[in-house]
């Protein structure tokens, strides 16, 4: 598409709160990126995420993260560019050792991630020795390399089911995991590094269904109940969908809970008078340019300070420049691509 075609397509989907002048600037950044993803045989993922223009205008492929693991375990192109934040595009490079995977800003870091290190992984494993590891997508590689396996939001039911275990570790989401354990009827501990590890018996660790960890998304902690309970009294009808990030207290009382992709179907496949998101404010945006004639409620608009690094500008130079490369230890690589490649077989 040429300049003029993006921006028409931007303004379709995105005219109803962005200015004419702003939209215009997007569409020629557009241009550029998907001239230059050509020329460099390139190709670019976007999480679910990322600001409006970009996510509408310049993707090849869109989704959550394990969508975009599976995409990025199957490509053919010599670039992969990242628009996501750094656990993301380091996913990308455990699957794809060969290509060069870019991320468009370096410092685009995530909370969880930063939450739990591989030595207090490692320091887990030597408490509760022989029971398998589950961590979530959401962490850097040298933690997954600790891992037997790892989840998404949208498969960690079906991954904890999938071990056929009594116990499990499951990190670092301290919400995630009581969601989980909830659905999968576990009773759940948190052993803390800083409160001190609960001295039990080997003979009974089993009472022990479920280990989380203290680890929280930071814009996913922000929503509370009496969220939901203000939307439900200022727009009758409306559904609320929670990401499972959010406290357990948030999803039961939500409508629905699932991931951001999960989302996304559930607003195509619905005919509710109106929707709220409680996760990352981005999203609504860009449900609302791929249904325009859906009514996405804009209230609470959380947004991650990590994703919002991601912009066209960034991308554009990520290209031009070949930066930021992304880069993870052989010896780290082949322990966590077992892990990861067990998550992406998990359907």
């Amino acid at each position: 598409m040429n300049v003029d075609q993006i921006f028409e397509e931007l303004s379709a989907k995105l005219g109803r709160w962005m200015p004419e002048s702003e939209i215009r600037k997007k569409a020629e950044l557009a241009f550029r990126i998907n001239q230059l993803k050509k020329e460099r045989n390139a190709v670019i993922l976007g999480h679910n995420y990322m600001e409006p223009a970009l996510f509408h205008s310049i993707p090849d492929f869109t989704g959550d993260s394990l969508e975009l693991a599976r995409l990025a375990a199957q490509t053919d192109k010599d670039i992969i560019v990242f628009c996501g934040v750094k656990f993301m595009a380091e996913t990308a490079k455990i699957l794809n050792p060969q290509k060069t995977v870019l991320l468009p800003a370096l410092n685009a870091g995530c909370s969880l991630a930063e939450s739990i290190t591989a030595e207090d992984v490692r320091n887990l494993k030597r408490k509760f020795p022989d029971v398998p590891v589950v961590t979530y997508v959401n962490t850097y590689a040298d933690v997954k390399a600790e891992s037997d396996v790892c989840c998404t939001s949208g498969n960690a039911a079906k991954v904890v089911e999938s071990l056929k275990n009594d116990t499990i570790i499951f990190l670092p989401d301290e919400y995630l995991a009581r969601n989980v354990a909830r659905q999968t009827g576990k009773h759940i501990i948190f052993p803390s590094k800083s409160k001190g590890w609960p001295e039990a018996p080997t003979d009974k660790l089993l009472d022990y269904q479920f280990i989380g960890w203290h680890g929280r998304c930071e814009v996913h902690e922000l929503f509370t109940v009496g969220d939901v309970e203000d939307a439900r009294e200022k727009y009758p009808g409306v559904v609320v969908m929670a990401h499972p990030e959010c406290s357990p207290e948030v999803t039961q009382a939500a409508d629905f809970a699932g991931s951001t992709s999960a989302m996304i179907k559930f607003v195509q496949e619905n005919k509710a008078p109106s929707y709220l998101l409680l996760t990352e404010g981005s999203m609504a945006d860009n449900i609302a340019g791929l249904y325009p004639e859906k009514n996405i409620l804009r209230i609470k608009g959380h947004r991650c300070p990590h994703m919002q690094q991601i912009t066209l500008e960034d991308t554009l130079l990520a290209l031009q420049k070949n930066q930021f490369v992304i880069d993870v230890e052989e010896s780290v690589r082949l322990r966590a691509k077992r892990a990861v490649q067990r998550m992406i077989e998990i359907v």
